[in-house]
């Protein structure tokens, strides 16, 4: 636990709202001027605990915070994602189970088009339920016909050419894009593009089965995988994944291509930090 930065968190997005929006009074600060904020009182009153309560959070006081409370505290000093997994962190709990607002993996700051618009590789964006977001001329020339998907998951499971485009589907891909899913549906259990692609996954005679006996396989970065490349034939790509850090579930992913028949990435080694 970081007390200080806890209450620092706290303290700082207490003060941001107005208790009369709210209904409230705003309380008395010395020689009559008005504080700014909610109290911790009023807090405790917002959501229903006992007095005290929300000042031995802030204090850094409670120890075992339950995850259900800091949801509540943090909705109603309206963190956004990167403040939610910062009080889950200071809070001792370590990461949160899940995003704070199911509604904040479908959408990413604009800034990454221009960005992936100007990497080499192919490259995409997608969001929490793998729709499309965003991605460069590099990847649109990979599909046959340059018709690209509007959602890559449902693509690479479930779309026909798929199974031509990507290499060995059977063996190479589906067993690995499956875990990925059943990872996404247990972020986001209630998400309706996510569950109907389950629903057809498992009606699928090819994925069914796989779906029944899953693997542990849970993303993709670092993977070299056979691919049937639409212009240049085939040939393998090493994924990178990175995840926009205000858009938990989106996925950033970047294609290294080579055409060919023999793997180049399958030894490449770890990094780490440059020694300068």
């Amino acid at each position: 636990m970081n007390k200080k930065a806890l209450q620092n968190l706290l303290r700082e997005r207490r003060d941001l709202i107005d208790p009369e929006a709210l209904g409230l009074t705003r309380r008395k600060a010395g020689s009559g001027r008005r504080a700014p904020g909610l109290s911790q009182q009023q807090i405790d009153e917002l959501t229903n605990r006992a007095q005290g309560t929300y000042n031995r959070l802030e204090t850094g006081a409670m120890s075992n915070p339950t995850i259900g409370y800091l949801e509540q505290v943090a909705r109603l000093l309206g963190l956004n994602e990167q403040e939610w997994v910062a009080l889950c962190r200071y809070s001792g709990i370590g990461d949160p189970p899940g995003p704070l607002n199911q509604a904040s993996g479908l959408e990413v700051p604009g800034v990454w088009k221009e960005a992936v618009e100007g990497i080499g590789h192919m490259a995409y964006v997608t969001d929490a339920s793998w729709n499309l977001v965003t991605y460069n001329q590099q990847w649109v020339d990979l599909f046959p016909g340059r018709r690209i998907p509007r959602n890559t998951m449902r693509w690479m499971l479930l779309d026909q050419d798929a199974r031509i485009t990507l290499t060995d589907w059977k063996t190479a891909w589906a067993p690995l894009v499956l875990p990925q899913l059943r990872a996404g549906l247990a972020l986001r259990p209630n998400d309706e593009t996510l569950r109907q692609i389950e629903k057809e996954v498992r009606a699928d005679p090819d994925l069914g089965p796989l779906w029944a006996n899953p693997g542990a396989h849970m993303h993709p970065d670092g993977d070299e995988r056979p691919l049937n490349h639409a212009l240049e034939g085939p040939g393998y790509v090493t994924m990178c994944a990175a995840q926009p850090l205000t858009a938990p579930g989106a996925r950033l992913i970047i294609l290294l291509w080579h055409p060919g028949t023999k793997k180049v990435h399958t030894r490449t080694p770890m990094l780490h930090a440059l020694d300068i």
